[in-house]
């Protein structure tokens, strides 16, 4: 793909809009269930909808410069190509980028203070920094397995939990089985990257729990990632929103098949195309959950 340095187009690649998916889902769920107990208020919404983007944008751009530093992004890559590896954006420009990101998303998040209150600072200042420690510092976390445990937290209880805590000011059981059934199933994005990558990881000292603990395991939590999640959703019975608990469940049979097809395909950029079904999967998950809640 012949791409400009620098220009809009590389811009737009490098923000990497396939993966703002995980972004929106969280808050989504975060909203409708401001919306179930009567807190929803669109401008709080807007504004975490912004932030979530925002931080998803510079930590891609964030890993995509560190692991080009670190000599990661090789050419034997078998994921979506990268900015900075391919050209498209410059070390130097990368840099303006974080920076420009990190300074939107604080301006977004400072404003968040008018409808949240003065508590959300150590949890803007959190996502930040850890946005950094994933793949930068003398102890990039992804690089040491801890990527499963920062998606649980930061694709679930931080933007479920923080979307409705800034419209309600309080936190309820609900949102505590919803950021968790969000993050499982954003996480099994991870799995599918890590499984996929896992021989280039273990060459370069990427020790995901997939290098750890071998394929096998990346494919079997996968499949339960998916499991519990929708399983968790029962819990909604419980205050009588039993179509929360069932509409989740259609997202099963497709992740099923797409784990089956994961098993078939095993290695190799084949894996692409259930990087795809699973993006697309989980997507599917957070619109069934949130009209379960809502009908």
């Amino acid at each position: 793909m012949m791409v400009k340095t620098n220009s809009i187009e590389a811009w737009i690649l490098a923000s990497r809009p396939k993966t703002l998916t995980g972004a929106a889902i969280p808050v989504m769920i975060g909203c409708v269930l401001a919306y179930v107990y009567g807190h929803f208020k669109l401008m709080p919404a807007i504004l975490c909808l912004v932030f979530a983007f925002l931080m998803q944008i510079n930590a891609n751009f964030i890993n995509d410069f560190f692991d080009f530093i670190k000599g990661t992004d090789r050419e034997d890559r078998l994921g979506p190509e990268r900015a900075c590896a391919q050209g498209w954006i410059s070390p130097k420009g990368m840099k303006t980028g974080i920076c420009i990101t990190t300074v939107l998303a604080g301006i977004t998040g400072l404003l968040l203070l008018f409808f949240g209150g003065l508590e959300l600072i150590p949890i803007g200042v959190a996502c930040m920094v850890f946005a950094f420690l994933y793949t930068a510092g003398p102890y990039p976390l992804a690089y040491h397995g801890w990527g499963d445990v920062l998606v649980l937290v930061f694709f679930g209880f931080v933007p479920v939990g923080c979307t409705y805590y800034v419209m309600a000011h309080e936190w309820n059981n609900s949102v505590t089985i919803a950021s968790l059934a969000c993050g499982l199933i954003i996480d099994t994005l991870l799995m599918v990257n890590n499984f996929r990558d896992r021989e280039q990881d273990a060459i370069s000292g990427k020790k995901t729990i997939v290098v750890r603990f071998g394929a096998k395991v990346g494919m079997v939590l996968y499949f339960l990632l998916g499991l519990v999640a929708c399983w968790l959703c029962f819990y909604f019975i419980t205050i009588g929103k039993i179509y929360a608990a069932l509409l989740p469940q259609f997202y099963l049979i497709i992740h099923i098949s797409t784990s089956i097809k994961m098993a078939k395909i095993n290695r190799g950029k084949a894996l692409n195309l259930i990087l795809g079904e699973t993006s697309r999967n989980m997507l599917i998950f957070g619109i069934m959950l949130t009209l379960g809640l809502i009908l």
